[in-house]
């Protein structure tokens, strides 16, 4: 069980309620977690930012529940939670709209449909207070529940897990391309940025894929890498390192030996590596004054020489020799409007499931934007794409 509560919220389905003020939504909630996530209250708006809680919920797994403020809130105040409800539908997996049954459905209920089906989201229609009101002749995606009194509620939990379960829990960071027994070597700078006591997120999940696989590794700063490769009696399967490290790394691994980066892995993990190639080349486009935008996923204290909004900035324009503006977002930040940017430079993502990911890199697309990440940018501007991309058969540089 304790694995299980370790999973990353990224890896977890995103379970979100919708519903309008006084729907229930936070009773439904409480009830199918069996816990009092969210605050319940007679009065409308009870629920004024977007609740989230990983957990385990039976029989879906590991979840991250999201208890959202109504959709038909009133006023400024109220027109910014409606906001904050509907971004919350980026990185929502599964939809739960959630309807007062004694009331009927609305047209507010109605729109929040139409947007679920907008954006491909897999939802179910749930008819709350049926100890009021019972509904018959429902359709396949509806279900009448009373949170007061229980009815249903299993029911509701078991229809839930149907829909979550996805080819995405199936997906591998690094696993598809190893057998039992492979050695692969990971290249783990421990400088400044580095957290004290511990690997960043990328790092873990990496190492714990290539053991799941029965396959092996070798975790080494870049200090001592070409000693951890002489050791070996055959070359590793493959190197993986920091996108950092690249420019020394790329050197000190014979071009016979695959070398990726963990962001690239990640990359592809989430969706979005054949766009991230293909924008890396637009670095070339940028002229002076251009705006460029460095997107993280995670919020952490900044280092003085952090990658992000440091060493990548640098990197950008010494390699361009332009004037370059850039601006920074982190967390669960990212511009509507994107259209004063000349290229998007986002993170691996490691912090955020693949729906956001994979809507971020729509909005670029939507709005003409080159989209690339971290390790896929330095891997270009050090000349190595396209080595770094030969493990994945499906990118061509």
């Amino acid at each position: 069980m304790a694995g299980i509560n370790q999973t990353p919220n990224a890896d977890r389905v995103h379970i979100g309620f919708f519903g309008k003020r006084n729907a229930g939504k936070s009773s439904v909630v409480n009830a199918v977690t069996g816990q009092k996530l969210s605050i319940v209250s007679d009065v409308k708006g009870t629920t004024t930012d977007p609740v989230s809680k990983a957990m385990e919920l039976l029989p879906v797994g590991p979840v991250v529940i999201i208890d959202t403020p109504g959709i038909d809130d009133e006023g400024l105040v109220g027109e910014l939670r409606v906001r904050r409800a509907r971004q919350i539908l980026n990185k929502t997996d599964v939809a739960v709209l959630i309807i007062d049954g004694a009331a009927g459905k609305s047209q507010a209920d109605d729109e929040i449909i139409k947007l679920f089906e907008e954006k491909s989201l897999p939802y179910i229609i749930v008819y709350n207070k049926s100890d009021l009101k019972e509904y018959e002749n429902l359709k396949e995606n509806e279900i009448s529940v009373s949170a007061l009194t229980g009815a249903n509620v299993n029911d509701l939990k078991e229809r839930i897990a149907k829909l979550a379960k996805t080819e995405e829990n199936e997906k591998r960071i690094i696993g598809v391309f190893l057998k039992p027994s492979d050695i692969v070597v990971l290249v783990t700078p421990i400088d400044g940025s580095a957290p004290k006591g511990r690997m960043i997120l990328p790092q873990v999940q990496t190492i714990r894929d290539i053991l799941d696989g029965n396959a092996m590794c070798i975790v080494t700063q870049t200090e001592q890498l070409k000693d951890a490769l002489d050791s070996l009696k055959e070359p590793p399967k493959m190197v993986v390192t920091d996108s950092q490290a690249f420019s020394i790394v790329k050197d000190i691994v014979p071009e016979s030996v695959p070398l990726t980066s963990f962001s690239i892995l990640f990359a592809n993990y989430k969706g979005v590596l054949k766009t991230a190639a293909k924008g890396a080349a637009s670095v070339e486009k940028l002229k002076d004054g251009d705006t460029v935008l460095v997107s993280e996923g995670c919020t952490h204290h900044r280092q003085c020489e952090d990658i992000g909004t440091v060493k990548l900035p640098n990197w950008i324009k010494k390699h361009t020799g332009k004037s370059i503006n850039f601006e920074f977002t982190s967390g669960g930040e990212f511009p509507d409007d994107l259209s004063k940017y000349s290229l998007i430079v986002h993170c691996g993502g490691c912090m955020l499931n693949e729906r956001e990911v994979l809507y971020r890199q729509k909005c670029a697309q939507d709005q003409g934007v080159p989209f690339t990440n971290y390790g896929t940018l330095i891997a270009y501007m050090n000349g190595i794409l396209k080595r770094s991309a030969e493990i994945f058969p499906d990118i061509t540089i």
